[in-house]
């Protein structure tokens, strides 16, 4: 066996504990995304609700306005007939008085529907924040699981590093840098063994002289088709 091999190996073994860990937690994502699309919908159904109250008030609040004008135009009308004189203009303000009548009636009419409007969007407000409420209360044992998950698998991948970092010293320099740069490539691992007579990675043909220091373990050479380091399996 070559002299780094064991060395080499063994860090290996430590990265594939890292990305082990890494794996899980990017397991625990479809529960997280799940969890925060269920919330968010019903965070939604919320806000229209309340959008809803807000659209209704400003619609009472704009026809209470226009009523209190129609109301005060009539007024000054009632007033301007005590003082006309003549049976023309009295016949016009009184065909305006009835006309104004009738509008503001329809208004009224449409005031009270608007009241009714801003109730029932009070009520689908509540039923939304009940409902927001029963999907916290429903999601916080499942998230406090997942936290605790999350947690746990954080703690293993500080001390999955650290022992990967211990492992890094003890690899000659020359071939951990090789090994960094090929870690960084598309390959899941850096270094594989001989399958047979060819690259354990790509099953590239290995040039029988190169395999043969490789078996010996006078060398550790790497693939010319993928790059992967390549060592003899004992």
């Amino acid at each position: 066996m070559h002299p780094d091999l064991e060395a080499l190996l063994a860090l290996q073994q430590k990265d594939q504990a890292v990305m082990a860990v890494d794996e899980a937690l990017r397991g625990l994502e479809p529960e997280t995304g799940a969890l925060a699309e269920e919330l968010a919908a019903a965070e939604r159904v919320l806000d229209n609700a309340q959008r809803g109250i807000r659209e209704a008030l400003r619609r009472r609040d704009e026809l209470e306005g226009k009523i209190a004008t129609y109301r005060t135009m009539q007024e000054q009308r009632r007033q301007r007939l005590e003082w006309v004189r003549g049976a023309k203009e009295a016949s016009t303000l009184m065909a305006e008085l009835d006309l104004a009548r009738s509008v503001l009636a329809k208004e009224e009419a449409e005031f009270m529907r608007s009241g009714d409007a801003v109730t029932e969007a009070e009520l689908k407000t509540a039923e939304a924040e009940a409902a927001l409420d029963k999907v916290r209360e429903g999601q916080a044992s499942r998230r406090e699981a997942l936290a605790g998950r999350r947690e746990a698998l954080a703690t293993e991948r500080e001390q999955a590093l650290a022992a990967r970092e211990a492992a890094a010293r003890a690899v000659n320099g020359g071939l951990l840098g090789r090994y960094e740069r090929i870690r960084k490539g598309k390959a899941p691992l850096a270094l594989y063994p001989l399958h047979g007579d060819a690259c354990g990675h790509c099953f590239t043909a290995v040039p029988t002289q190169r395999r043969v220091l490789i078996q010996r373990g006078a060398s550790i050479e790497g693939c010319e088709a993928c790059g992967v380091l390549l060592y003899g399996a004992e």
